[in-house]
Order: C-alpha cells, then structure tokens, then sequence
C-alpha cells in the first residue's frame, strides 16, 4: 500500500477520532506481540519509542522461557527493551474499527537496531543489498487448513481430531469455496482494506485448506504483509467460527502447508535475473544468486523450518522438496526457477512451510542469494528434469530441527551472512525447540507402547 509521509501520519492520527493505538512487533517464532496505546502514549513513543519488554525474545511460542540464552533471561531480569516505531508500516485494522495500526522494532539501546529482531535483521540484509547496487521484490505464498473449531473447544478435545470446515480432497474447487463464502470474500477484502493485498485465493488438496498468494512488494514490505496475513487470517476466521492452523504438517496422511517465497533482484529500474540472450533468460547475476541459495540452504534451513513439525512436510511425495536443488518450472525441487517475462522473472524458494517466520525466511534467502552474487559463485549443479525426489546423489536436506540446528551452529557462511550473536541466539532457540519435543511424551507414544510393552 502507499506509505504516506511522517508528518501526514502523524497529522492524521491528531484528527482521528479514536483514543487508541495498535502496536506490534514479531517475535523470534514469526509471532506477532503487540499491546494497544492511548493515543497520547503514541504520539510520544512514536518520537523517542517506547519500553517493550525484552522477554519477547526470551521466551518461546508457548511464553515459556528459556533457559540457555545470553541476550535476556532471569540473570538479567527481563528489563524493557526501547521498541522503534515504524510509522511507514501505518495501516488500519479494517475488522477492529479501522484502530490504526503499527509495527515497531528494537533497538540495542545505543541507537543501533538489535539484530535479534527479525524485522531489524531483515533491514541490515536490505542495506547490504542496496550498498551492492540492488533491490529486491519478494512475494509470499501460504496454504493453511482451517478448521469449525475455537482455542476453547480445540483445548476440550484435547487437541486431537479437529473438524475442518470442508471434506475431502478437492483442489481449485469452487464447489468447496461457495460452503464458506462469506468467510472466503472477508479474507479477500478486509485484507484488501488491511493493506495486504491477495492476488489469487483458492482450495489446496486437502479438507478446509486454502492457498492465498500476497501480492509482491519491496521485500520488507512483503515481509510486513506475510507476518500480518497469518495474524490476519485468525482473527478473521475467528468471526465465522473458524479456527486457521499454519503448522506445517498437521496430518501425516495429508500434503503440508507452504510457505513459497518468490524472489527478484532489480537494479536501475531492470529485473537483474533477465536476459533476453541467456539459456533460459537467465542472468550471470541469477545464476550466481542461485548458486549461492544452494550452496547456503542446508547451512540455515532452520531459518526456512524452524520447528519440530517442519520436517514433517520435507519427505519425499508430498509436493515439498527433501534435495539441494533446482529445475525451470519443477515443482519437486528445492529452487523452482520461473523463467518468463522481463517483469515477471523470477525464483521461488519451495523449502519454507507456512509455519516460517516470514522476516527470517526473507532475510535467509536474500543473505544467501546476495552471498553467490558478491562472490560470483558458478551455478554448477545441473538442473533437474522429472522427479528431484528420484536424483540420488543430490544432497539430502537435514531431517530433523536438530540435525538442522547442529549444521547452522557450525557453519562458517552462517556467520559470514549474518551478525554472529543472532546466530548463536537463534541456534540457542532452537536447541531448547528439540529439547522441548524430546522431553515431551506424545500421542505416538501412547499408541504404541501403552498397552503392548
């Protein structure tokens, strides 16, 4: 959407009728924290921020708090951390009585922005990107099932057999659409209204699951409209009875839920990936882009899967790639390169599921495409025809968060791309992810070994 000017945010906020404000900002897991402000409080907080304390990335999606992070914990007695209002992320809340709405990041405290915040970590890979001559345009893709459940009755079921608003499997089906239109055309134009706008929204094969492609934009702003689409979709849902869940994999008998990230580079108003005379249109800037994902994927994937469920999805048949690689227009590969017009150019990241921090899984991909670019890396591995699932000795994905986590702890391009204290924190989160799950007894377990051992 148009970002209006400072002043005139300001200025239109002073006429506003309302009392309040919307903040928020997005914690490590993708999850949007935020708190409502007397307008007051705003105009101050939006000159010199505003204390938010810095638990938020101290703690994990369940507020439980971790145990084996520097940056915050009970030795440091969780103290507010200064948050930064964005006042170019202005937007109103269409389904909250138009309340204006912001983002905000943090700041370290000495007027630098603390690069344990996503969204600060996606700007300090942006200011790389423009000092190397470019910008990039991303755009997000989610599917999501969607269920005739509430927090309450999913809590009474104990968290087992939800009911989906659709049976079956039934793909682009307009048949399914018209069960919930009035659910589906509220998801269509409040988002509209929100400042996200959807180019495309459909059924998926699977009951209740639905696939929204967010219009492309400058990458921060794609990053914006991806984290507040998942939020979005909730609340909204929400009113028609419906409870959304972006997991990843929420069934292993049904396909997961994507996360696509669509990617560009452009430099002097020009799409660098395209050349008209290159095999395939593609640039040497693209190639190099690409090599550079490649190389780095298997040494961040917990960036792309960042939870236990992840990998779930990232088995072979289900439509998400398990291999380090790439094919022209192939749904089975990690990279899909979409080799068309000179506006249109582009590369879709298949590896994120719905379940990824949208400001992470941005700042990764551009990290690592920036990375080939800058170090002119060749795009050596060959692209695949058919089946990636079937190419033997294409380099396996990680299975686990675990084994992720350990390769990312370890790699030396992870701390060449990105500040070194995120990284040991971020590697640190996802330690204490694996240790949850490894510590939990499950409903697998219960089955198996209840009555027979």
């Amino acid at each position: 959407m148009p970002k209006a000017p400072k002043n005139n945010v300001l200025e239109e906020l002073r006429k506003d009728k309302g009392n309040k404000v919307k903040v928020a900002i997005t914690d490590i897991d993708g999850v949007l924290r935020g708190k409502y402000l007397h307008k007051d409080k705003f105009f101050g907080a939006a000159d010199s921020g505003f204390g938010f304390c810095n638990v938020i990335f101290g703690w994990d999606s369940a507020d439980v708090c971790y145990d084996n992070t520097k940056f915050t914990g009970w030795h440091t007695g969780y103290p507010d951390a200064l948050a930064r209002i964005d006042l170019n992320s202005f937007r109103r809340v269409p389904w909250d009585s138009n309340v204006p709405f912001f983002l905000a990041d943090f700041d370290d405290g000495k007027g630098a922005p603390l690069n344990l915040c996503p969204r600060s970590l996606l700007k300090g890979v942006l200011a790389k990107m423009s000092a190397a001559g470019f910008e990039a345009k991303t755009g997000m893709e989610f599917e999501w099932f969607n269920f005739s459940e509430t927090p309450q009755t999913w809590k009474d079921k104990h968290f087992t057999n939800p009911q989906p608003i659709t049976p079956g499997m039934f793909g682009y089906s307009v048949l399914r659409t018209s069960r919930n239109l009035p659910f589906f055309n509220a998801l269509m134009d409040e988002m509209q209204a929100f400042g996200i706008p959807i180019e495309g929204l459909h059924t998926e094969t699977g009951p209740g699951v639905l696939e929204a492609a967010i219009l492309y934009s400058d990458a921060l702003e794609s990053a914006d409209r991806a984290a507040l689409f998942k939020t979005g979709a909730k609340e909204i849902a929400a009113r028609f009875g419906i409870m959304p869940t972006f997991m990843a994999k929420w069934n292993s008998k049904l396909p997961g839920s994507s996360g696509h990230l669509h990617q560009s580079l452009w430099s002097g108003g020009k799409n660098a990936f395209y050349d008209a005379h290159a095999e395939h249109t593609m640039s040497a800037t693209y190639r190099s882009y690409l090599a550079g994902i490649l190389h780095c994927l298997p040494e961040i994937l917990p960036m792309f899967a960042p939870t236990i469920n992840s990998y779930k999805r990232l088995v072979d048949g289900y439509w998400a790639p398990t291999r380090v690689s790439w094919g022209i227009d192939n749904r089975t590969v990690a990279c899909r390169v979409i080799a068309g017009s000179p506006k249109s150019t582009r590369l879709e990241l298949r590896v994120p599921g719905a379940d990824v921090n949208p400001y992470l899984s941005i700042a990764a991909a551009l990290a690592a495409g920036l990375y080939g670019v800058q170090n002119k890396m060749k795009l050596t591995l060959p692209a695949v025809t058919g089946s990636a699932y079937l190419v033997q000795n294409a380099e396996r994905l990680p299975r686990t968060l675990q084994e992720a986590t350990a390769r990312m702890k370890e790699s030396k391009v992870a701390r060449e791309i990105f500040p070194a204290g995120f990284v040991d924190h971020y590697v640190a989160t996802r330690e204490w992810e694996w240790r949850q799950a490894q510590e939990a007894v499950t409903s697998w377990e219960l089955e198996r070994y209840f009555e027979i051992v």
